[in-house]
């Protein structure tokens, strides 16, 4: 029987956007699972370093790399850091993202552009970057999101187009990178407590109704479906976009 606190020993994680929310869970829950991990953040340097020193009062190597997800360059140069650091790669969570919504006819070509060059842009230059370096047993796994089935409010369309895109780009790269034994999955999360979206905001009782557990997720719940995609037991799901939504999308 596989030591599931031991899944992922010895493997080198790269977590994108990884200082807070859904990121700095998974990048936590990678390292309980015996993995060393790097993240990136774009301004929460404190929170960074605090997710740094979680990581490693466990007994795991970590590194924290300053980079805007929305600056190709600056994300290759993080995987290249991180490659350069531990020696490899064997784990990428494109986890980065930003949530711009407005109307239809409120939003603005800045608005567009920011969340087509985070949301798209950057887990497809991340993966083409992190895919030089991962061998057999290698691991893509980027965080969509509920409405990209589902986009129950008005003004999600942008934000749910962008969502939307990664799983064409999961199903296509678990095609070209399949045969060197490296899979890509997509884990859709629903409504998720964290600083940005939390629990007990303005608008959280009426999302939480669209779920069908009427509740929101914690991060831990979906840091858990991204630790099993990244372990050996995941190793014949591939091309799959999982929902960890508590039944949004049912």
């Amino acid at each position: 029987m596989i030591d599931v606190m031991n899944r992922l020993e010895g493997n080198i994680a790269l977590v994108t956007g990884g200082s807070r929310g859904i990121g700095a869970a998974v990048a936590l829950r990678l390292a309980e699972e015996g993995a060393d991990v790097a993240l990136t953040y774009e301004n929460s340097a404190e929170r960074a370093a605090g997710i740094v020193e979680h990581i490693k009062a466990l007994g795991r190597r970590a590194l924290a790399i300053q980079a805007d997800c929305a600056v190709p360059e600056a994300l290759t140069a993080a995987v290249e850091e991180t490659a350069g650091t531990f020696g490899r790669i064997d784990v990428l969570v494109n986890n980065a993202a930003v949530f711009l919504v407005g109307a239809l006819e409120d939003l603005g070509t800045a608005e567009i552009d920011r969340t087509l060059a985070v949301n798209i842009r950057a887990p497809f230059v991340a993966s083409q970057a992190a895919a030089r370096h991962l061998g057999q047993g290698g691991r893509i796994i980027s965080i969509g999101s509920n409405v990209a089935e589902r986009a129950v409010f008005p003004g999600l369309a942008l934000y749910s187009m962008s969502k939307t895109a990664l799983i064409g780009m999961t199903k296509g790269l678990a095609r070209e990178l399949g045969p060197r034994g490296i899979t890509v999955n997509l884990v859709h999360p629903g409504p998720t407590n964290t600083d940005a979206n939390p629990a007990d905001g303005p608008n959280a009782a009426a999302i939480a109704g669209f779920t069908a557990l009427g509740r929101y997720a914690e991060g831990a719940e979906i840091a858990a479906a991204v630790a099993h995609l990244a372990s050996a037991d995941a190793d014949y799901i591939t091309g799959a976009a999982i929902n960890v939504d508590g039944g949004f999308a049912a």
